[in-house]
């Protein structure tokens, strides 16, 4: 089950630290990282200016993904995090890790009264999606924002890290994520294979490219996902009858967290008959959360699971 997996993730990267993130209870859901020594004052650069820090935060609230996926895998459980739609709780592949945590709206709309009513003492956020509320977040507490959200993840992932002191633990996990990516990518063969990473929506579908979350672990692993017109978000967005462009030697594909039925995959499906992957019986359908909003260590460790299983 999924759950085991990122159990065993987890586990793995406690062992890799030297540390025992999650079995020691070293974090509480309701309390930060109770169990760890105060650090020495710090300052953390971010997307807005500085940040100053008295001491190590303790209760920390998340409003975008990968701070959640980065907090998680440092074994720091946020007392809030944001929904990606409300009413669709957390991250599936994190649920378990996030059981004491609450609700603070969605990724999109955080609620400033729920982040303020849980006292927390750092707020987590990206430039791109909330720097219209940052001043009042700001008054609520330190906030910390990274300038993307999904590209550039991984200075994402290092700015969380920054932000609860723990940027060495961050740098080593990230270093293990891109050693077993290139391993893995060669015990599959991923050199020199072409990859068509597709999510499907209700009226289109993307492609995802290179600088993309889930398009930069297929990229280290090995894959190549083709010399496109890419936007700024390394995507591109297309309409059904487009479906040629989907002429990878392999296909992962994910529904934008809807049913099939409700996104264009019907459609494209139907048409791609003659392409590559298809033919080759090379089509791998795979979870939105792990590869779309998963973003970070964790999710990333996933991605590389899901390839192995596939083409292992």
């Amino acid at each position: 089950m999924k759950t085991n997996r990122v159990r065993r993730l987890l586990t793995l990267s406690a062992s890799m630290l030297g540390i025992a993130l999650l079995a020691s209870g070293c974090t509480a859901a309701q309390g930060g990282q109770g169990a760890s020594e105060p650090a020495a004052a710090y300052t953390v650069t971010d997307a807005m200016g500085e940040v100053e820090f008295a001491e190590t935060p303790q209760r920390v609230v998340a409003l975008d993904s990968p701070a959640i996926d980065a907090l998680i895998a440092l074994g720091v459980t946020p007392v809030g995090a944001s929904e990606i739609r409300e009413g669709t709780g957390f991250p599936d592949y994190l649920a378990d890790e996030l059981t004491g945590t609450g609700s603070v709206g969605t990724i999109m709309e955080p609620n400033l009264e729920a982040i303020a009513e849980l006292d927390p003492d750092l707020i987590l956020g990206s430039k791109v999606r909330h720097e219209e509320v940052y001043d009042q977040l700001s008054a609520i507490a330190p906030t910390v924002f990274a300038a993307d959200s999904g590209t550039n993840w991984t200075e994402q992932a290092t700015l969380t890290a920054a932000a609860v002191d723990r940027a060495e633990e961050m740098d080593t996990l990230l270093d293990d994520l891109s050693s077993r990516a290139s391993t893995v990518g060669a015990e599959v063969g991923a050199k020199g294979m072409t990859a068509s990473m597709v999510r499907f929506r209700t009226e289109s579908f993307r492609l995802y490219g290179p600088e993309t979350f889930s398009g930069s672990i297929l990229t280290d692993m090995g894959f190549d996902l083709g010399d496109r017109d890419w936007n700024e978000y390394s995507m591109m967005e297309l309409s059904p009858e487009r479906y040629e462009l989907i002429d990878g030697d392999v296909v992962f594909h994910t529904g934008a967290g809807a049913d099939a039925e409700a996104t264009t995959q019907s459609t494209v499906t139907e048409l791609w008959g003659g392409q590559p992957a298809v033919a080759a019986g090379k089509v791998f359908p795979v979870e939105d959360d792990t590869w779309m909003v998963g973003i970070g260590v964790i999710g990333g460790n996933l991605i590389i699971d899901d390839v192995q299983a596939a083409l292992g």
